[in-house]
């Protein structure tokens, strides 16, 4: 769909909220995104940030628990909310004539959710059950997203387990959450993007009748996530013992997003070239030529290109039989990188990747839920919500010689390579790795 160019405004207490009217359009996509995630949280506190995610939508001043879902689902929409390394959506669809109902909700509980020791007991048996489900119970469970970022970064916050230790959730007190919330859920920390079929004019009105009474607070200090690149190539280990196959991820420093755009979005063209469709480099020579790997894959960020502030992550994943070796598949990976930092992708080839990487962008923002949050996501993280409606013809931009000099960045002594091994001997349940996490959208 069009994307117009987004309007701005600012309350006195900070909030910043983003608005951009899609007349045609019969609904409407709210979402505030709050400037805190896992890479915010102290440590011994890891996992706090989903935590509290989940506690948000325990009630609060005006509305009782669950309520939120209970309106949102009786005005025919939809809400969730999601925890990511750099911040943490609360977001919604509703027909546009229910926008006041959901902006009143928002409002609420960024004002004083209620946060009692019943509603975290609960939340934290909740959090403890889906980190079972998605990474202790699972084959391949959060591989590589749980495990990597502890081989490639070396500070706590880039490299610990967001999704979080068992012992130190089940430290947190209710004094905690309200010095978390007191913190990190001020209204100048937050982001409110409306998007879809609204009159503009009038929702800058409902914006400033429901948010600018809430009282601001001091801004907290910026998280310091800087770290120097690898000294050599690292290498590690990850047992699992539900995998059916090894598999391999290799981590590699991408480009600041907010000051490198276009050398970060040359990396995005990179992947499409590697592994991009049936045509791709490593899938037609990996997969269908050799069958030395099953599946490989390769792209930009731990959860998505523009997804995280410097340091983010450029990925590569294959998973494979036991007959074949990390050293070989670096071997491949290498010799194709080592060509296209000679001598560039082909006419034809270049064509292909770029058009295949503008066609899933679209898709990407195709649905008024995924542009509402990248709008924010990309205003909180860049300053830029417009990067939704332009990031395709950044794309068509790229050169040959952008995707050479991408490809040169990816330097051996400069990555993290970690092998999976299916494992039968390792005991489980056991509590979760003290390593990174991946976003999980919840549902309270």
């Amino acid at each position: 769909m069009p994307i117009p160019i987004p309007r701005r405004l600012t309350l006195p207490n900070g909030l910043r909220a983003v608005l951009c009217p899609m007349p045609a359009l019969p609904a409407v996509g709210v979402s505030v995104h709050y400037d805190v995630g896992f890479r915010s949280e102290p440590e011994g506190r890891t996992g706090f940030a989903h935590l509290f995610e989940h506690l948000m939508f325990q009630g609060s001043e005006s509305v009782d628990r669950l309520e939120h879902f209970r309106q949102i689902q009786a005005a025919g929409g939809s809400a969730n909310g999601s925890t990511h390394q750099d911040y943490t959506d609360y977001y919604q669809v509703v027909p546009s004539a229910a926008l006041e109902r959901v902006l009143f909700l928002e409002a609420d509980r960024m004002r004083a959710p209620k946060l009692t020791a019943e509603n975290l007991r609960t939340q934290l048996d909740v959090v403890k059950e889906e980190i079972r489900l998605n990474v202790l119970n699972k084959p391949y469970g959060g591989f590589p997203w749980t495990v990597l970022p502890g081989l490639l970064y070396s500070t706590f916050p880039n490299a610990h387990n967001g999704y979080g230790d068992f012992s130190d959730l089940e430290q947190a007190t209710v004094d905690e959450c309200a010095r978390f919330f007191d913190t990190y859920y001020a209204p100048g920390n937050a982001v409110l993007t409306i998007a879809g079929g609204f009159d503009p004019d009038r929702a800058a009105e409902l914006v400033h009748r429901h948010f600018h009474d809430i009282a601001a607070r001091a801004p907290r200090p910026a998280v310091d996530l800087t770290e120097p690149l690898p000294a050599g190539e690292l290498r590690g280990e990850h047992l699992d013992r539900h995998a059916p196959l090894p598999a391999t991820a290799i981590g590699y420093r991408l480009p600041d997003a907010r000051t490198e755009l276009d050398a970060y979005v040359a990396h995005m063209i990179l992947g499409a070239l590697l592994t991009g469709g049936d045509d791709a480099r490593l899938k037609r020579r990996m997969v269908h030529r050799t069958a030395t790997v099953t599946d490989v894959s390769t792209g930009c960020g731990l959860f998505g290109p523009l997804e995280a502030r410097d340091p983010d992550t450029f990925l590569c994943v294959a998973t494979h039989p036991a007959q074949t070796t990390t050293d070989q598949l670096l071997d491949v990976l290498d010799e194709e990188l080592a060509d296209l930092a000679g001598r560039g992708p082909g006419e034809a080839e270049l064509a292909r990747a770029t058009a295949l990487s503008a066609a899933r962008t679209h898709r990407a923002y195709d649905s008024l839920a995924a542009l509402t949050r990248a709008m924010g996501a990309q205003e909180l993280l860049f300053g830029r919500a417009e990067l939704a409606g332009s990031i395709a013809d950044r794309l068509a931009a790229v050169t040959a010689e952008d995707v050479a000099l991408a490809a040169r960045r990816l330097r051996p002594d400069q990555r993290a390579v970690l092998s999976l091994r299916p494992d039968q001997a390792v005991p489980g349940p056991r509590p979760a790795p003290a390593t990174a996490a991946h976003p999980v959208p919840t549902g309270g």
